[in-house]
């Protein structure tokens, strides 16, 4: 075999071996020259049939590690290019520019009113009580003088949990005030926030689930002039200084005498007459009383102690402060909706 062939296999390695590609161009080049469907190297294979028998296996040895050391070199710049790359990225950031904000979060529309109407009863004594929201029978409905045969224990109007005429979701969080008056002595103050349940057809005035937040006062000498000082406070902290209520008597198994309570809401606009059905006044709440047989029922003597109990809903008072049209918003977990409350406290 002519030496000249052994001579190109010298040269080419000693190319490969020297060669440095300093840009992507570069190194698609050597791709195309050493390992390309036409490159370089594929003709000195064919050469192998012209060497002398002693020396074809030294031949085909030279040139598999020629074509080796070009795969090899390739890998070895890519590499470096990449990290070139890399480090070029870095140094053309502006570290003077203003960072990027990462999006704001925002609390949902419930979560601040009942935050603000917890803050308003713990400023006069008023503490948080929570409890489960599987509840016993007699917790939910018969320490709160709710009989058997009332319309509330129907099938249709309460979730009870599958084979149990016992348990249910409960259906307001009276079942808290009945727990705390079982397990601590009088004076109770306190407001149960909390999640219920009621089968009620989903609607943009009701739904299946809402919040509440109930209050309990219960000491010697409770008079239902307290409760409607109570309940003016939290009107005109909730509502503004101006704030007026009215209590309309109304009925309620665990409270007597009882009461529906109204804010003047007023007739401003269109929206005034339609939420208001053209009166002005807007009922926020119930309230009354606590009725003798519930003290009774809860190992409190009645004869010695005295209560008033209220309840409201929170979405109700949500959908008002904030104007909400549709309470199924509350619960649909829309971020557009959301966005709207980013820069609420």
């Amino acid at each position: 075999m002519a030496e000249s062939v052994w001579g190109q296999i010298k040269q080419l390695t000693e190319e490969i071996s020297s060669a440095k590609c300093e840009n992507a161009e570069a190194l698609e080049a050597f791709r195309i020259r050493f390992l390309g469907s036409k490159n370089i190297l594929k003709p000195l294979f064919g050469e192998i049939k012209n060497v002398e028998n002693s020396r074809k296996k030294e031949f085909g040895q030279e040139i598999n590690a020629l074509k080796a050391l070009a795969e090899q070199k390739f890998k070895e710049q890519q590499s470096s290019i990449k990290k070139q790359d890399k480090a070029s990225e870095k140094n053309t950031l502006d570290m003077s520019l203003p960072a990027g904000l990462y999006p704001q979060g925002s609390r949902h529309p419930v979560s601040i009113i009942m935050d603000r109407i917890i803050e308003i009863f713990e400023k006069i004594g008023f503490s948080v009580a929570e409890e489960r929201e599987i509840e016993d029978d007699w917790f939910n409905f018969t320490a709160m003088n709710t009989p058997e045969d009332h319309p509330a224990r129907d099938m249709q109007d309460t979730f009870y949990l599958k084979d149990s005429e016992k348990n249910l979701l409960r259906t307001h969080t009276s079942s808290v005030q009945s727990r705390v008056m079982m397990e601590t002595k009088p004076p109770i103050r306190i407001i149960a926030p909390g999640r219920v349940y009621r089968n009620e057809t989903i609607s943009a005035r009701s739904h299946c689930q809402f919040h509440q937040v109930e209050g309990l006062y219960v000491d010697k000498n409770v008079s239902f002039a307290d409760m409607k000082q109570t309940l003016l406070y939290f009107a005109r902290e909730m509502y503004g200084p101006d704030t007026k209520i009215r209590l309309r008597p109304s009925y309620f198994p665990f409270t007597e005498p009882s009461a529906e309570m109204d804010v003047y809401w007023g007739l401003k606009n269109e929206t005034d007459y339609r939420i208001t059905k053209g009166t002005g006044w807007l009922e926020i709440l119930g309230c009354g009383m606590v009725d003798p047989k519930v003290l009774e029922n809860c190992n409190i003597d009645p004869e010695e102690y005295t209560g008033f109990a209220f309840g409201m809903g929170i979405e109700r008072q949500a959908m008002l402060k904030y104007n909400i049209s549709d309470i199924r918003l509350l619960f649909e977990n829309d971020v557009r909706f959301l966005k709207q409350f980013s820069s609420v406290i």
